[in-house]
């Protein structure tokens, strides 16, 4: 994958503010033209043509969510958008249109033919262009379709026909909402890696499986040869691999698997606190690409939750991707924003949403430490819905380019099937088996679950409801806690609990301080059960929404922070409940010029959160102080030089990765 000088012919427009998977990417951001289409005549009337006259329909600058725009605000229909680019051709090569994401239904043309469909509104689909393409101008329009009012759309309207039930409960921001692109391949190219990096935790070594997916554009079958690397710290490793291949025919993809074994010096495991990465690169012919992974062992044994072989137990949080102005555009900064928001809040574990953000988000969290579950889009499906064999087949797509995007990131530990469905029913216990089934045939190295609301009804026999599929329970829980709690443990003993759900908002009679009151009860019955892996606030954020309970300003306010990420009280208490560190003044002796002795206890908690510390660093206002490794439940005692006159002072706790766990400011006296 080459750049050609016809990239400094394209607009640059947006590529510091959305990151792009590919490095060559060929950008098709800036400046296009864009019109709605409310009586749906685009396609009757030829919009799509070349020489259609767009002299009067408007300039937008994707990636573009119409939706936000005042022009275009809460419009739910088709949208077209037109664009015109240079091109030569060449031999031998084969050119893809990438889309990163569309809300919802896409159709594309390039110079007056039809190229392709796809349905599905928060994961990646490309097209092979090269036959389409000519010398000279192209001429490429979109028309996407936001309507998912209706049912048999993923996400959609349910079809049982109660009132003020249309919609899920978030806005269906509609347009070019992520990246569009070209890439250039050669016509033998790689379309895809799987790299499954197991460890072995007696021994300290690992084995790497690389599955790299080849497409055959050729005239002729080709056995390719490939070559992988692996590097580490800037260093390559020395490895021998073991590859099998086979002769892919001409217009065919097949799949080259290779493996290797990592001895002990070469491994360093991936976890929260130490987000170690390895870089992967593949070439396949004249083809080469890369991708990261990390080397972590993820299990469930007796009702706990294993990472690297260490029981944790995690707070987290859901984040709805709207943003004022943006919608659903997650710009580089506002996921920046976010993620250091929800790691210095004490958000380790989540189930982020029930649709597949934006890649950068899943990039910061293999970088930095996060664990993610990744939902597909079955939200509250019906049962003659999750027995309908078109949405079967959709939520397979769906989730399909949802598990092909983000296998390699260590950070996914495990996938969803949905939430909120019911699950107590024959046809959602068919739907959970068979999506996992489905689902573990793509990927059978994570763990699977779905948020369930219904054994909040306490049902009787673990075989009541379709959790028995689960590797753990996922449980949206909003009040009754403790009984819910204990109910769910004794219908299935064997699996940790993650509280996918629980929140209150904060226009409730005792407004933001209940939100606070309400965090710290049940977080008091939380670490009572051990059996409890996780808590996943609803939600991280403020978003804007249609669905039956919405305040008239069109928000609901389920979150640590506003809509523009103004934190709220709960914020702060979220940070001090879910820190695993407690901080406690031991003694304090004031000492001549202003030089004093502070002795303060460090504390790991021992109930929630809890997971091994180390690395972690006691910063005062004038040094930093490292503390030793500790493991829940131990504590240490730090000696600190406190020098001036002020009467307190605000210690503060960093994680080896920089983000800040807690401040505490202890009186001197």
């Amino acid at each position: 994958m080459k750049l050609t000088s016809l990239f400094l012919l394209l607009s640059l427009s947006g590529f510091a503010q959305f990151s792009i998977r590919q490095p060559d990417a060929i950008l098709l951001h800036g400046q296009w033209s864009f019109a709605m289409d409310p009586r749906e005549v685009g396609a009757t009337k030829g919009w799509y043509k070349d020489g259609y006259n767009v002299g009067g329909w408007d300039k937008v600058s994707v990636p573009h969510c119409f939706s936000t725009d005042p022009r275009y605000q809460f419009y739910t229909g088709t949208v077209w958008y037109r664009k015109s680019f240079p091109w030569q051709p060449q031999a031998g090569k084969r050119t893809l249109l990438h889309f990163d994401a569309a809300y919802y239904a896409t159709t594309v043309w390039l110079n007056n033919q039809k190229i392709g469909t796809h349905e599905g509104g928060y994961t990646p689909f490309h097209f092979d262009i090269t036959d389409y393409l000519k010398s000279g101008d192209n001429v490429l329009t979109v028309s996407v379709n936001n309507d998912t009012w209706q049912t048999g759309s993923i996400p959609g309207a349910k079809d049982n026909g109660n009132a003020n039930d249309p919609f899920p409960g978030w806005i269906n921001y509609g347009g070019l909402i992520r990246p569009v692109y070209l890439t250039i391949e050669p016509d033998l190219y790689i379309e895809n890696l799987k790299v499954e990096a197991v460890p072995d935790l007696a021994s300290g070594t690992a084995t790497v499986r690389v599955k790299t997916r080849v497409r055959n554009t050729s005239s002729q079958a080709q056995t390719p040869k490939s070559a992988t690397t692996v590097v580490f710290r800037n260093q390559s490793l020395k490895l021998v691999w073991k590859i099998t291949s086979a002769a892919i025919a001409a217009g065919q993809t097949g799949i080259l698997e290779a493996e290797t074994s990592l001895k002990a010096t070469d491994v360093q495991l991936w976890s929260i606190d130490s987000p170690q990465l390895y870089q992967l690169q593949t070439v396949v012919g004249g083809d080469t690409l890369a991708t990261s992974f990390g080397i972590r062992k993820v299990e469930v044994r007796n009702a706990q939750l294993l990472l690297n072989g260490q029981p944790i137990r995690l707070a987290g949080g859901n984040r709805v991707v709207d943003y004022p102005s943006l919608g659903s555009l997650e710009p580089d900064w506002l996921v920046e924003k976010d993620f250091r928001l929800m790691k210095e809040a004490g958000m380790e574990f989540h189930r982020l949403t029930h649709y597949t953000p934006s890649e950068t988000f899943y990039d910061l969290a293999d970088r930095y430490g996060m664990l993610i579950i990744t939902e597909a889009g079955n939200w509250q499906l019906t049962p003659s819905q999750m027995d309908n064999d078109t949405i079967r087949q959709k939520f397979k797509q769906q989730f399909r380019e949802m598990a092909e995007r983000d296998w390699n990131h260590p950070s996914v530990i495990a996938y969803s099937v949905g939430n909120e469905y019911l699950s107590e029913t024959p046809s959602g216990q068919r739907w959970t088996k068979d999506m996992m089934v489905y689902g573990k045939s793509l990927d059978p190295s994570r763990l699977f679950t779905f948020a369930s609301m219904r054994l909040n009804i306490l049902p009787a026999k673990p075989e009541d409801e379709a959790t028995q599929y689960c590797d753990f329970v996922s449980t949206n829980t909003y009040g009754n806690h403790a009984k819910i709690f204990d109910h769910i443990h004794a219908l299935y003993p064997d699996k940790p609990i993650l509280i996918s759900e629980w929140g209150v908002r904060a226009d409730t009679p005792t407004g933001e301080a209940g939100q606070v009151s309400h965090l710290e009860n049940v977080m008091a019955e939380i670490r009572k059960r051990p059996y409890i892996v996780g808590a996943s606030w609803w939600s991280f954020n403020d978003y804007q929404s249609r669905h039956v309970g919405t305040n008239p300003n069109g928000y609901r306010p389920w979150g640590l922070v506003g809509p523009e990420r103004n934190k709220r009280p709960l914020y702060h208490a979220h940070r001090r409940e879910m820190s695993p560190i407690t901080l406690e003044k031991v003694r304090f002796q004031a000492g001549g010029q202003g030089v004093h002795q502070l002795v303060v206890r460090i504390k790991n908690r021992s109930d929630f959160p809890a997971y091994t510390v180390k690395n972690y660093t006691l910063k005062t206002p004038d040094a930093s102080f490292s503390f030793p490794e500790l493991s829940p439940g131990q504590s240490a005692e730090i000696t600190l030089l406190i020098r001036g006159f002020d009467p307190k002072i605000t210690l503060e706790v960093v994680k080896p990765t920089g983000y800040s766990v807690m401040n505490e400011t202890i009186e001197l006296k």
